[in-house]
């Protein structure tokens, strides 16, 4: 990669200015700081000055799993050179990893498809709204991307060498502590290392097919899978010794031992949940704010019996604002009945809508565009950045398909990329959540494809 970068000095060179430049707008003019930022400071400065990982309780610092370290850990160390709470600070550091993300991204392609595809990749990468967004953003999704991209990428230069017979163990080191990483950050990061190992299974599979050795395939994948899970084994310890249970990575729903999670109001949500807006107008309202009837789609009733139940549940929720145990059971109970009367819908259709949803709405939610772009009953300003980064996305996303179509044969080690891009949006399916950030971790695959239409 470096002499690539040497031989076109100044391509190189301007791109990246151009992409520091855009990631510095968002910085400046839409930085995002939300709950959830809010949430790993929190983590960050406790750790940091108290030495204890947990959330501040009234007054009190408790510990607390519902969030892994690995977030936390890169906060507490911005915090601990440029102080505490200082988010622009964590903003302008992620705007450099992410000019990293960009630079692997280019080395994957130069890898998988030509130094041409690498170019046109790191043009495509560093010019693209949807990372340079989230640079500005204090949530994981910058770490996250990088971390990803640099194990696929460690992954394709171990699988240049198996095809050789050999074991690179350098690259599948590299792989396998980018994964764990990923993990440390989200415990969805783990998809990445299903997607590796399913790819060196198949390899696994043609190679013991044509009576050659698998040994070094073997080694590969046991060397990844180890270095990757081996960061959740003082994770799990601690979360053993400090809560009194078995949490290897952290609650799905992000609740404390003590606290029950929600979920029979989440299993009713997703009998009818498909897009952002709704996540945006209820589900993150619950609980603590009210839940506006008006607001739920048709689809959301099936019948005037249903109808009926569900605004009587709704009222009785709003009376409050506090989900107890009574009205979770009899939010299940619901989605017991949508389930039974349509179990297609629910396990086929819903889960591929809002699979759907996340890949092609406008990637506006940091933005200061109406959720409900599509109305155009936002100020001029805010549906133009709804419509272009819609069109963006589509434009993004179709080249990646038409490359798909058009040149996978020509691309190396497509199968594992696909195969990552897959797994995902099926896992991203089974939430009830669907939000389009959830879909950039597989925009390194997409930027990959569509750079190789310039091959």
């Amino acid at each position: 990669m470096l002499s690539l970068v040497r031989r076109h000095r100044r391509f190189f060179l301007r791109t990246a200015l151009a992409g520091i430049a855009l990631r510095l707008f968002f910085v400046v003019y839409f930085p995002a700081v939300t709950d959830d930022s809010r949430v790993y400071s929190d983590f960050a400065n406790n750790w940091l000055h108290h030495g204890t990982f947990g959330i501040t309780e009234s007054g009190e610092i408790v510990p607390s799993d519902t969030r892994l370290p690995g977030y936390p850990a890169f906060l507490a160390a911005i915090f601990a050179l440029f102080g505490p709470g200082n988010f622009r600070a964590v903003m302008l550091v992620q705007v450099i990893v992410d000019l990293g993300t960009c630079l692997i991204i280019a080395d994957l392609a130069r890898r998988t498809v030509s130094e041409r595809a690498g170019k046109f990749s790191f043009l495509l990468a560093a010019l693209c709204p949807f990372l340079a967004n989230y640079a500005a953003a204090v949530l994981t999704e910058t770490l996250e991307v990088f971390f990803t991209v640099l194990a696929l990428d460690c992954a394709i230069a171990g699988l240049a060498y198996l095809n050789e017979g050999r074991f690179y163990w350098k690259a599948w080191a590299g792989s396998g502590l980018s994964v764990g990483a990923c993990i440390l950050l989200r415990p969805d990061g783990g998809i990445v290392l299903v997607a590796v190992g399913l790819y060196l299974l198949f390899l696994g599979w043609t190679v013991v097919h044509a009576h050659a050795s698998p040994v070094p395939i073997i080694k590969a994948a046991a060397l990844t899978t180890l270095l990757a899970l081996a960061p959740l084994v003082p994770w799990t310890m601690r979360n053993f010794r400090a809560l009194h249970h078995f949490e290897p990575l952290a609650p799905r729903y992000a609740n404390e031992p003590e606290e029950t999670a929600p979920r029979g109001f989440n299993r009713w949500a997703a009998t009818w949940i498909v897009d952002y807006v709704s996540v945006e107008e209820i589900y993150w309202n619950v609980p603590g704010d009210k839940i506006d009837p008006d607001k739920l789609p048709a689809r959301a009733m099936d019948s005037q019996t249903q109808r009926e139940a569900t605004l009587a549940l709704i009222a009785d929720y709003n009376e409050s604002h506090d989900l107890t145990p009574n009205l979770d059971a009899r939010f299940s109970e619901l989605a017991g009945q949508r389930i039974r009367q349509h179990p297609v819908r629910y396990y086929v259709i819903l889960p591929a809508l809002r699979i759907a949803d996340m890949w092609l709405r406008p990637r506006t939610e940091l933005l200061p565009s109406d959720p409900r772009w599509w109305e155009f009953n936002d100020e001029p300003r805010g549906s133009i950045i709804a419509v272009v980064m819609g069109a963006l996305d589509l434009a993004y996303v179709g080249m990646a398909l038409l490359a798909i179509v058009w040149r996978r044969s020509t691309i190396r080690y497509a199968g594992l990329m696909i195969c990552f891009v897959v797994i995902r949006s099926l896992f991203l399916g089974t939430i009830e959540n669907p939000e389009p950030r959830y879909t950039l971790e597989c925009y390194p695959a997409v930027i990959l494809f569509a750079a190789s239409l310039f091959r």
